[in-house]
């Protein structure tokens, strides 16, 4: 098993949510993060004030998937995240060793 923990741009959320679901990919977390990557932030102009902004809003979604399916996953992340702007986000890919449903004790693929 894999864990798939994507970091986007908020507004396109419902939109990855949305090609997740369609293939069939159960349950997400969801967690409003801020940071930056390459970007290192913005300036932005408040009432005749300019000053900096370091760290951005983003979207990190994290989604437990069989070792098998990890590619689509992925592309279906990629292509409903992706506007061709600076600040799009990154996905990353990581082992899961065990998983435990906590209410029936399945473990493993079966507790996905």
């Amino acid at each position: 098993m894999k864990l798939v923990t994507a970091v986007i741009k908020p507004f396109k959320l419902e939109e990855v949510r949305q090609a997740l679901t369609d293939l069939g990919f159960q349950g997400m977390t969801v967690s409003e993060v801020k940071g930056y990557g390459r970007q290192k932030g913005h300036t932005e102009i408040y009432r005749g004030a300019e000053y900096a902004v370091n760290f951005l809003p983003k979207v990190k979604i994290e989604v437990a998937v069989q070792s098998g399916d990890v590619n689509k996953a992925v592309d279906a992340i990629a292509t409903a995240a992706k506007t061709g702007q600076i600040g799009d986000g990154k996905i990353f890919v990581t082992s899961i060793e065990h998983t435990v449903r906590i209410r029936t004790g399945e473990t493993d693929d079966a507790a996905l």
